[in-house]
C-alpha cells in the first residue's frame, strides 16, 4: 500500500468519524434542555369538535351584469349636431331631448311642402264642382286628386324630418356618453349613433355553466325544478340582499365554448349595480345532510389530495385524507373521510408533526386553564 492511499484511507475514516461525533452531539442538544430552562409542553392548538350538518348545495360562476334594454339612440336625419341637451351619465325619461341638429334646411323644407299642399288642395276643391258639371275629364280630376295626396305626404314627411331634429330619449334609463360632439355632421344611416340609455332596474346578469358546473346538477342539465334561489356575490365578497331569477336559458350548448348560456335578473332600484360590472353568480341546487364544515385555512392542498389535522388518539397529531366539495362561505364542504366527533385543528398548522403531542382547546377558551383546577382538586385527596 502506497503513502497515497493510506492518506485517502486515514482522511475519509476522520471525515466520518467526525459526521458521526456532530450527528450525536445535535441528537443529544435536542434531548437536553437548556439548564435551568421550563421543559417544553405539548403545542398548543385550537380544534372544532365536527358535527355533521344540512347545507345548500351550489353551483357558483363568473357573470357580468347588462342593462335590461340597452338602447342605441340615433339619429334619423342629417345635419350639424348644434347642441347635446343632457348630462352623460344622467338618468333621462322617455320623450325628454337629448341633441338638437340643424334646424333651418328642414324648416325650409316644410315651408315648400306646406305651399305645395296648399295649392294642391285648393286645385281638388277647384275640380270638384266641375266634375260634378261634367266639364271636366274623370282623368283630370284623379290626377288632381293623386297630386294632392302626394304633396299631403310630403308635407307630412317634412314635418317628420323637422321632428326628428330634436333627438328625444326612447326610453327612460341611465344615459351613456356622446358619440358625437357639437359641430359634428351627423348623417342618417351606419354613422347615426349619439350614444345608448341603459335600463338598469331591473339588471340583468349573463353567464355561462360548462361540463364540470353541469355534472354538479341532478340530471346533469339545469332546469326551473333543481334550482331552488340564485344569489349574486359582489366583487368584496358579499352577497347582494335581493336574490335573482332566471329569465333566459339556452336550448343548446354552444359548440366553440361548450357551455349553456343563461342570464338572471336582479331588482335594482337604488341602482347599486351597474351594467359591465364583473360578479359571480350562485345557484343554489338544494340541500346535502351530514356533510361537515371546515374552515378553509385548515383544509391542506397536496399532491394527493386534501388533508386536514386532527387531534387524534392521546392527543397526538393525526393528518386525515379528506374529500373537499365546494365552498360555502368562509368554510370547505367536507363530504368524506370525518366522522361526528373528530376534532380539527385549525391554527399553528405550520408548527404540526404527524405523532407530535398537542393541547387542544376549543375556540375561545385559554390554553391550558383546565390543568390548574386539577391539580388543586388532586392535593387535598391527597392529604386526606
Amino acid at each position: 500500500m502506497n503513502s497515497g492511499t493510506l492518506l485517502r484511507r486515514t482522511t475519509l475514516s476522520t471525515l466520518v468519524g467526525a459526521a458521526v461525533l456532530g450527528t450525536a452531539l445535535l441528537a443529544g442538544c435536542s434531548d437536553n434542555k437548556p439548564a435551568g430552562g421550563p421543559p417544553m409542553g405539548p403545542l398548543p392548538v385550537t380544534v372544532l369538535d365536527m358535527q355533521p350538518q344540512k347545507v345548500p348545495t351550489s353551483v357558483e360562476v363568473m357573470a357580468q351584469t347588462e342593462g335590461a334594454r340597452e338602447t342605441e339612440v340615433r339619429a334619423r336625419v342629417s345635419g350639424i349636431l348644434v347642441k347635446r341637451l343632457y348630462q352623460e351619465g344622467e338618468a333621462v325619461k322617455a320623450g325628454q331631448p337629448l341633441f338638437q341638429i340643424d334646424r333651418s334646411s328642414y324648416e325650409i323644407a316644410l315651408a315648400e311642402a306646406k305651399a305645395k299642399a296648399e295649392q294642391t288642395s285648393r286645385e281638388l276643391n277647384r275640380l270638384k264642382s266641375l266634375i260634378e258639371a261634367k266639364a271636366i275629364s274623370q282623368k283630370e280630376f284623379d290626377d288632381a286628386v293623386s297630386a294632392n295626396a302626394i304633396a299631403q305626404a310630403v308635407l307630412r314627411q317634412a314635418e317628420l324630418n323637422l321632428s326628428w331634429t330634436t333627438v328625444t330619449a326612447p326610453v327612460s334609463g341611465t344615459t351613456g356618453r356622446a358619440a358625437k360632439s357639437e359641430g359634428n355632421l351627423i348623417s342618417a344611416g351606419a354613422d347615426s349613433l349619439l350614444t345608448s340609455i341603459y335600463q338598469s332596474n331591473p339588471i340583468w346578469v349573463r353567464f355561462s355553466l360548462g361540463d364540470s358546473d353541469l355534472a354538479k346538477l341532478s340530471g346533469g342539465r339545469l332546469t326551473n325544478k333543481n334550482i331552488t334561489g340564485i344569489e349574486l356575490i359582489l366583487a368584496d365578497g358579499t352577497v347582494y340582499p335581493k336574490t335573482g331569477k332566471l329569465n333566459f336559458l339556452a336550448s343548446n350548448i354552444d359548440t366553440t365554448l361548450g357551455t349553456q348560456a343563461l342570464r338572471a335578473e336582479f331588482d335594482n332600484h337604488d341602482n347599486r349595480l351597474l351594467p359591465g360590472q364583473f360578479v359571480r353568480i350562485r345557484l343554489l341546487t338544494g340541500e346535502r345532510d351530514g356533510v361537515f364544515l371546515v374552515p378553509q385555512s385548515a383544509v391542506v392542498q397536496t399532491e394527493q389530495g386534501a388533508i386536514v389535522m386532527l387531534a387524534g388518539e392521546g392527543d397526538k397529531v393525526a393528518p386525515r385524507p379528506v374529500q373537499a366539495g365546494e365552498w360555502h362561505g368562509k368554510d370547505w364542504v367536507i363530504l368524506g373521510g370525518l366522522k361526528a366527533g373528530d376534532k380539527v385543528i385549525v391554527d399553528n398548522l405550520m408548527k404540526l408533526r404527524p405523532g407530535a403531542p398537542v393541547a387542544p382547546h376549543a375556540p375561545g377558551e385559554m390554553p391550558g386553564a383546565p390543568a390548574p383546577a386539577k391539580d388543586a382538586a388532586a392535593a387535598p385527596a391527597k392529604q386526606g
